[in-house]
């Protein structure tokens, strides 16, 4: 990584062309190339109308220049925006007139998030919630990214750490002034009771990331069925396009199919399946291999059946929430067999029912919105971690040996809000950014 002695520009609004593009710089020469190009000084914080000049004096375009001196900027450091005509030949001229200027070059992806973590205005818990808000397609994905950059999770973490330094505090204490008059004569009953409350707390916590994953890539919905039970004429009545081919030919299916809905601010991942049948080819075999694999893992399973002719479809995953549902309701007179719903994708007859379903299902999935969970499986690995070493010292016999134990615990807790040892995990955390943020 380059050092911040380097100022950093790159594009922060999105794809062009726009009405308006917003170009970001940070670092020292901030001030020089915002005078420079602004043609003299700046007020701080107000955003003002210049035109916008290159070196050479002649015009790039007229547009608003804002200046924020460090340390009270995103990055800490002096930042400019240039808020210009969103065309691409302005946006590349622009970005070509400040990466011009001596000391100044193309930011990195994330690099602007990454100095705003290097000076201490966010930690990383809420950097990757940053990631995640500049990422939410739905409300849902949203109102956890906000929570979260807003330091819930930090709150948390750093709740956790700091008992665990009181509590390896007052044991090394009890050890090591057991004779002074102004040490309690024995700490061990609290500490442990709280400790033993810790790791029944974390437990509950690394419960929650099952929510957490669901919020963030979605609630999976698997559709299986026999061929021609009206899998892909559902996906498509779901999907509103014809994105899976629908014909009479048993196995016209043999990949697996995705789409994403939002229902009620909800990611729902709807996939289409292979029909389910023996004595079926040899590349169909593989197409219902996938798909008996996939129902497997699903948050939800509709199994789909012809009421006008069932057909067996073998086993079925056990253990995952399963809804039988009746197709072809359009055509049916009488209703054969039990089910759990009944649809016709033709007429669209119980689709709503369906959706409705499906998104209270997903919406039980995720729990109380303002459950405060852990977004990420490196959160997940290192709380597991921290859970390990609270049983070992719980469990411990010599109390120098348990006061390590809370030692590493505090130190793993550490490591999740960027507190200790986290430099091997940044390139890998900050190059999931866009460039410009």
């Amino acid at each position: 990584m380059v050092t911040a002695k380097d100022s950093i520009a790159a594009l922060s609004s999105g794809r062009l062309p726009a009405g308006v593009a917003v170009i970001r710089v940070s670092g020292p020469k901030t001030r020089f190339v915002i005078e420079t190009i602004a043609g003299g000084t700046v007020k701080d914080r107000f955003t003002t109308l210049r035109k916008l000049k290159a070196p050479d004096g002649s015009l790039i375009d007229q547009g608003l220049v804002l200046f924020f001196p460090g340390p009270g900027s995103f990055t800490g450091e002096d930042v400019a925006e240039f808020h210009v005509h969103g065309s691409r030949a302005v946006a590349a001229k622009m970005l070509e007139t400040i990466t011009g200027f001596e000391g100044v070059r193309h930011a990195e992806p994330g690099e602007f998030t990454r100095r705003a973590f290097l000076n201490g205005k966010l930690d990383l818990v809420e950097t990757e919630a940053l990631a995640d808000l500049v990422n939410a397609e739905t409300e849902a994905q949203r109102r956890f990214a906000v929570r979260n950059a807003e330091g819930a999770q930090s709150a948390l973490y750093s709740s956790w750490r700091r008992r665990l330094i009181h509590a390896r505090a007052m044991i090394e204490a009890e050890i090591d002034f057991a004779d002074e008059e102004d040490v309690p004569g024995s700490v061990s009953d609290a500490v442990w009771a709280d400790v033993a409350a810790m790791i029944a707390e974390i437990e509950r916590h690394i419960q929650g990331f099952k929510a957490a994953e669901i919020i963030r890539d979605g609630f999976e919905v698997v559709i299986l069925g026999a061929p021609n039970a009206g899998k892909s004429s559902l996906f498509n009545a779901l999907a509103k396009r014809e994105a899976a081919i629908v014909t009479d030919e048993p196995g016209t299916t043999r990949d697996l199919l995705e789409v994403v809905l939002d229902l009620n601010g909800m990611r729902v991942v709807i996939v289409d399946t292979a029909g389910l049948r023996d004595a079926a080819g040899k590349v169909e075999t593989i197409g219902i291999e996938r798909a008996r694999a996939k129902a497997g893992g699903a948050d939800l399973v509709l199994l789909l059946e012809d009421m006008i002719d069932p057909q067996p479809v073998g086993e079925v995953p056990t253990g995952v929430p399963l809804l039988k549902i009746g197709t072809k309701a359009d055509l049916m007179g009488t209703l054969k067999g039990s089910y759990d719903l009944v649809i016709s994708s033709k007429d669209g007859s119980g689709l709503s029912g369906l959706l409705d379903e499906i998104a209270g299902r997903a919406a039980a999935a995720i729990g109380d919105a303002g459950d405060v969970l852990p977004s990420r499986l490196r959160h997940v690995e290192l709380l597991k971690e921290a859970k390990d070493f609270l049983i070992a010292a719980a469990s411990g016999a010599r109390q120098e040996l348990r006061a390590e134990e809370l030692r590493l615990a505090s130190d793993r807790l550490g490591r999740i809000v960027g507190a200790v040892d986290v430099e091997d995990m940044l390139d890998v955390i900050f190059s999931q950014f866009c460039i410009g943020k």
